[in-house]
Parts: structure tokens; C-alpha cells; sequence
């Protein structure tokens, strides 16, 4: 029996894992993978301490200190959270069990796919979610983009370093991106923009070789000649394994009280981009997993 589980390995789950830790808790960390979000970022120049760190270094400089606590970590998907008679919690996994007398879930988001035909049959064929990750593969080669907002508009400028030519497709009529990305890219002539642009295929052998969209202006089906496709569309709250135990907004998101990070089951915390904040960002999601680290060792503290 652990004190804590802690459901993800993002800002929320680290800052969360460092705080119970300095609390002599006993904690279990709980993630498939590092988070996608964060690893994925191009240059972080809002987060302080920093004048500019790529998201991958500062996801790298937070699982080390995590790391020097010492506390259990697994690599594995949680699929659900059930309550005990007694009060505690159990956590399940494909193949495991584990219990626990509190739990904080800030498991983040994961991405929000096209659902066009090609998109499965080509995923890390072409098609990609993360072009930190993934971008330098198609050095000398024609790429695009799906997705007019930062998270696009940010893919594509860094596309720009390796990429022979960038397209960025945008469904609506006007990129919904910050203007600073927007002028970054305009100035830049690297990057071709294609509103009204709706994906409705993507083709290939045994990688992707072309995409084919409808342009709304001219009415018809068009098809592009590229090597990969980045989908950079948003996210949706990793939050189905926990509904049995919190409430889930329209959005997929976790409610939780924005005093505690507790959800409406005592015992069940939950931070970072997963809930109902309002705000999306790295050094917020850090403040929520140090308040529901903070208050999920007071309830401990009192249900001893």
C-alpha cells in the first residue's frame, strides 16, 4: 500500500513527484512515457530561469531531480481507478494492481487525431504528432502541416531547419495562432499557407508520398505531393481512466476544486493540463501539481 500514486510524468506530475517526496511520502509514479506535450516544444522562452530551453532539456532537468529522490517509478498505462471499501484507492494497469491511500492524476493530454483515411495505416510512416522529435527525418524533403494555431504555426517554423519546403493547411479562412507566429512565418518565404484547406486523405505505399485535401475556394479535391504530415490539431484530456472517480467536464477535462486540486472523491487529486484550469501552460501546470502534492500530504496527514 502506498501513500500516493502519482498518474503521469509531465510539469504537473514531476513538480507533484518532487514535493511528496520532500514530504517522506511513500509514492509511486505512474506513466507510459514521458509527456508528448513537453517533449514536443520548440524553444520555451516564457518559463523563469530560463531566457530560452527547448521543452525536451527542461522535461530532461525535471525527471533528474525527480529522479534524485529515489521514488518508484513504473512504465506503464493506467486503464482505471476504483475505490476500496476502506477507502483507499486501486489503480489498474493491463497486467497490474496497485493500491494506494491517495492519488493525484495529472496525466496531461494526448493528441487530437485527423480520422482521415491513411492517417492509422501511416502513423510514424509519414505521418507524425511531434516534429522535435520526428521533423529532422525529412532533411532535403517537402512536408506539411495540419493546423493554423500555435501549436501548427510553431511546428512549421521549426519544420523550416530541415525541410526543403513547408506547407501549413488551415481549414478556416484566417490562422488562429499568435500574430508573433504568424509574422515569424510570413517573413520567413519558407512556408507556403493554405487556408480553407479541409484533409481528406493521405496516400502513400509504404510511406507517405501525398495528401490529398478539399480546397473550399476553388471547389474541388486537390492533391499534394509530400513526404510527411505533421497533425498538429490540439489535444484532448487523458482523463477516461479516472471517470469513476471524478467528475469530467464537456471538454474531457477533470473538475476539481481550484483550492485544493482535490476532485469530488476525498482522496483524489488532480493537476496540470488534464482539469478544468483555465489556463494551459508549463509553469502553471508546475503550481497545480505542487498544490495537489501539498494538498493531497495534509489529507494524508489527517486520515492517518
Amino acid at each position: 500500500m502506498y501513500d500516493l500514486i502519482i498518474i503521469g510524468a509531465g510539469p504537473a506530475a514531476l513538480t507533484a513527484g518532487i514535493y511528496a517526496a520532500r514530504k517522506k511520502l511513500n509514492i509511486l509514479v505512474l506513466s507510459e512515457k514521458p509527456s508528448w506535450q513537453l517533449s514536443s516544444a520548440p524553444a520555451i522562452e516564457n518559463y523563469p530561469g530560463f531566457k530560452s530551453i527547448f521543452g525536451a532539456d527542461l522535461l530532461k532537468n525535471m525527471i533528474e531531480q525527480f529522479e534524485a529522490y529515489g521514488a518508484e517509478v513504473k512504465n506503464i498505462n493506467v486503464d482505471k481507478i476504483e475505490n476500496l471499501p476502506d477507502g483507499n484507492f486501486s489503480v489498474f494497469s493491463k497486467d497490474s494492481n496497485f493500491q494506494s491511500r491517495a492519488i493525484i492524476v495529472a496525466s496531461g493530454k494526448h493528441p487530437r487525431f485527423l480520422n482521415v483515411p491513411g492517417e492509422k495505416e501511416f502513423t510514424g510512416k509519414g505521418v507524425g504528432y511531434c516534429v522535435t522529435c520526428d521533423g529532422p527525418i525529412f532533411s532535403g524533403k517537402d512536408v506539411a502541416v495540419v493546423g493554423g494555431g500555435n501549436a501548427g504555426l510553431e511546428a512549421a517554423l521549426e519544420l523550416q531547419n530541415y525541410a526543403k519546403k513547408v506547407y501549413l493547411f488551415e481549414e478556416l479562412n484566417y490562422l488562429k495562432g499568435d500574430e508573433v507566429n504568424q509574422d515569424r512565418l510570413k517573413d520567413s518565404g519558407k512556408t507556403e499557407i493554405i487556408l480553407e484547406a479541409q484533409i481528406k486523405e493521405i496516400k502513400g505505399e509504404k510511406f507517405v508520398n501525398s495528401v490529398v485535401y478539399f480546397d473550399k475556394k476553388a471547389n474541388k479535391e486537390k492533391t499534394l505531393a509530400i513526404s510527411g504530415l505533421f497533425i498538429e490539431i490540439g489535444s484532448i484530456p487523458s482523463s477516461d481512466f479516472a471517470k469513476e472517480v471524478v467528475d469530467i467536464n464537456e471538454a474531457g477535462e477533470i473538475v476539481i476544486g481550484h483550492r485544493t486540486n482535490e476532485t469530488k472523491t476525498q482522496g483524489v487529486f488532480a493537476a496540470g493540463d488534464v482539469t478544468d484550469i483555465t489556463y494551459k501552460q508549463i509553469i502553471i501546470a508546475c503550481g497545480e501539481g505542487a498544490k495537489a502534492a501539498l494538498s493531497a500530504y495534509f489529507y494524508l496527514s489527517k486520515s492517518k
